[in-house]
């Protein structure tokens, strides 16, 4: 398909292909987030989106495309908001405390994210694996925990030998569970695990959980 039939496929519609590719993508988010790869639909994400099912196809190539460009935009925004977090300029403890909670706060209001992660999973991480773009963000991800952990080390305040790695499965497992797992524990214990009692507790019990794991005795 060439560009002069992409920017067919619409009539009417005002040139701003940068637009129609984020249009796209939003829609897409959504739509793998609630029916997974295999369910998602390119007609139902065209229908719902300023564009057509051709120019998708001219814009990603194919559905497996599509996916992984949504899956490397929702690590690129995480990313890019931890980013703002300005850790550096804080005390250890308090930086640490910082990124668990911000950690747990994105979790919890992004549950596309979480489901999108949870699909990948399934596949084993397959398309995840191609993206340079994600490879990459994570690298940044772990640099963070690093660089801040080695600063409380240095300063006597975090234990010795724990591994960066580690450390962020940890962070990531806990304030992971409290999305993904919540509807099963709500209706196995009977109890409203996303209130903002529920979530407040968890949130503080957390962080605590880290903050205690990592610091000298």
């Amino acid at each position: 398909m060439d560009v002069q039939v992409a920017k067919a496929a619409v009539p009417g519609r005002v040139n701003d292909p940068e637009g129609t590719k984020r249009n796209i993508i939003e829609v897409a988010m959504k739509e793998f987030a609630e029916n997974g790869l295999s369910g998602a639909r390119i007609d139902e994400i065209a229908a719902k989106t300023k564009s057509s099912k051709r120019m998708i196809y001219y814009y990603f190539g194919d559905k497996e495309g599509l996916y992984l460009k949504v899956l490397e935009e929702a690590y690129s925004r995480m990313r890019a908001t931890e980013a703002t977090l300005d850790l550096q300029d804080l005390p250890p403890i308090e930086a640490l405390e910082r990124l668990v909670g911000f950690t747990f706060d994105h979790h919890d209001s992004h549950e596309g994210f979480i489901r999108l992660v949870m699909i990948e999973n399934i596949h084993n991480g397959v398309f995840l694996a191609k993206s340079q773009v994600i490879q990459k963000l994570n690298v940044t991800a772990i640099d963070t925990v690093r660089a801040l952990y080695d600063r409380g080390v240095n300063a006597r305040i975090f234990r010795a030998g724990l591994d960066p790695i580690e450390l962020h499965w940890q962070i990531s497992a806990l304030c992971f569970f409290n999305v993904s797992n919540r509807a099963t524990f709500s209706k196995i214990f009977k109890r409203d695990l996303g209130s903002k009692k529920s979530l407040a507790s968890l949130r503080a019990a957390v962080v605590e959980m880290i903050v205690r794991h990592v610091r000298r005795d």
